[in-house]
């Protein structure tokens, strides 16, 4: 059923940071659930606190346990800014949609913020203001244009020249946006503190299992595990990032290799703020800082090829990563302490896949692609909960396999 991927290698900076430990069971009988989430990651444990915030009981399932695909792997910026810029994506999809989806992402944002919030989970989640640079692929007066864009869209924005970028964050580039309310964290508390407040409701997590077939039926999912018991659903949640199944229907999608690093703390050197950095170039750079002063920067994106390939590269993409941050900010240690690879999806649109399967309305997919991982993932758990509920959402649409 799945294709799998060594999804990272190397030593995310996450791993010097100690998460809650996430109990797991031993799958050695056949069980029955409302929803089986098939992923712990991130966008699974999304998936198995709304659920069963909504009373469902839950099941999830990992091939490797919970934490361990390619959630560490992420620099956690957490932006409601799409990857595809407002203007670009409205000429792909029409403005009214990209209007829509830009709207609903920046709500994401806000409801993950406050849903941490009201949970007391302790990830480290901040607000933060974030700039976007001009570079090659838009340049400042496409940036002026994006800036006006979002205002129309109801999504604030402010077009900073090259004196006012100067005078205020330090960073000589000829113009940037800057938004408010975006996240930085640390994503593998947060994974973990999502998995354990669904423990204390209905929730079991079984690891490490791996699902190896799905028949669907009218009424119920089962699913066969490499260990020989089965588990019944009502419905199944396929949050497996970007090792896809073959029930899952061919997108418009590639996969891509990134790699990040993470230098020594150094709190004094930080940029004004600690704003989220990022830039409008193809490949492109982005930025931030952890609470105890870390600069994360990755890129140097390229199409996946094999796991292999990408390790290889490791080492000289650090090197051309730490030289970048150099260029931007002179008085930074940019020296490597950590530094990591990882893969990830993309779309066409930048857009993720959500929601039910053609032709198996029970079966859900999950598919977060693009560098606003994380807000996917919020966003599919508020479409895919509605849709199990009964409910529907009036984004769906947008998101939806057969768009």
């Amino acid at each position: 059923m799945p294709r799998k991927l060594d999804l990272r290698s190397g030593r995310p900076v996450w791993f010097a940071y100690r998460a809650p430990a996430v109990p797991v069971e031993k799958l050695t009988r056949d069980v029955k659930t409302d929803v089986l989430i098939v992923g712990m990651g991130i966008s699974g444990a999304m998936m198995a606190e709304a659920l069963t915030r909504d009373g469902h009981s839950v099941i999830s399932i990992d091939r490797r346990g919970p934490l361990q695909g390619s959630t560490p792997a992420t620099t956690a910026l957490v932006q409601f800014e799409i990857d595809q810029p407002l203007t670009k994506l409205s000429r792909m999809i029409g403005r009214a949609y990209a209007e829509q989806a830009w709207r609903r992402s920046r709500l994401a944002v806000l409801n993950l913020r406050g849903r941490i919030a009201e949970l007391g989970i302790d990830c480290g989640s901040t607000g933060i203001q974030s700039l976007y640079l001009a570079g090659n692929a838009l340049g400042p007066s496409q940036l002026h244009d994006e800036a006006e864009a979002r205002r129309q869209a109801g999504v604030g924005a402010t077009y900073l020249s090259h004196e006012p970028l100067a005078e205020k964050f330090g960073i000589d580039r000829a113009a940037a946006i800057l938004s408010h309310d975006n996240l930085a964290l640390d994503p593998r508390k947060l994974t973990a503190g999502l998995l354990l407040k669904a423990l204390p409701r209905k929730a079991r997590h079984y690891a490490p299992v791996e699902a190896t077939t799905i028949e669907d039926s009218h009424d119920e999912v089962v699913v066969g595990t490499s260990l020989g018991p089965t588990i019944t659903a009502k419905h199944v949640v396929l949050a497996t990032g970007f090792e896809l199944t073959d029930i899952v229907p061919a997108t418009t999608h590639r996969v891509i290799s990134t790699w990040a690093i993470a230098t020594r703390r150094q709190p004094r050197n930080i940029w004004p703020g600690a704003a989220l950095i990022w830039e409008a170039s193809e490949p492109y750079l982005y930025m931030r800082a952890t609470a105890d002063g870390r600069v994360i920067c990755g890129g140097e994106d390229e199409d996946f090829t094999d796991e292999v390939l990408r390790d290889t590269l490791t080492a000289n993409k650090s090197v051309r990563i730490a030289e970048k941050i150099g260029r931007l900010f002179p008085h930074l240690d940019t020296r490597p302490e950590f530094a990591w690879a990882g893969s990830f999806g993309s779309t066409t649109t930048g857009l993720p896949y959500i929601g039910a399967l053609p032709r198996h309305p029970r079966i859900h997919a999950v598919m977060g692609y693009g560098g606003n991982g994380i807000t996917f993932s919020q966003i599919a758990s508020e479409i895919v909960s509605s849709a199990i509920g009964g409910a529907g959402d009036t984004d769906a649409k947008l998101f939806a396999f057969n768009r």
